[in-house]
């Protein structure tokens, strides 16, 4: 398997690359992003957590990579990354732990499990 962190960064290098590209696009969607994931009724870390389980879901390499990254930023602790993804595979069975398989590597290298 392929190093997530490695991955992770090329993510976040086109991002930067996408958001110079479409400014105009960026300069609106940055302010819904931020105004979703604020605290409120809920925090940003649970906010995180939840984006994380429906990335999970969707099998969406570079939203897992970010939601877990994300999470981590917002000070989710690896304990409740983890049990995010008990709630993942206690949903979708096989597919939920085969796309789990990634935040646990990327876990693993960042030196977190």
């Amino acid at each position: 398997m392929e190093s997530q962190v490695e991955l992770n960064e090329g993510r976040v290098q086109l991002l930067r690359k996408f958001r110079k590209a479409l400014p105009d696009l960026w300069d609106v969607e940055i302010p819904v992003i931020n105004e979703a994931y604020k605290d409120g009724a809920l925090s940003t870390k649970t906010k995180r957590l939840m984006s994380l389980a429906l990335a999970l879901g969707a099998g969406c390499t570079n939203c897992i990579l970010g939601q877990t990254t994300g999470a981590l930023d917002a000070g989710a602790t690896t304990e409740e990354i983890l049990e995010t993804l008990s709630v993942v595979v206690s949903m979708r069975g096989t597919t939920g732990i085969a796309e789990t398989l990634r935040v646990v590597k990327l876990l693993d290298e960042m030196g977190k499990l």
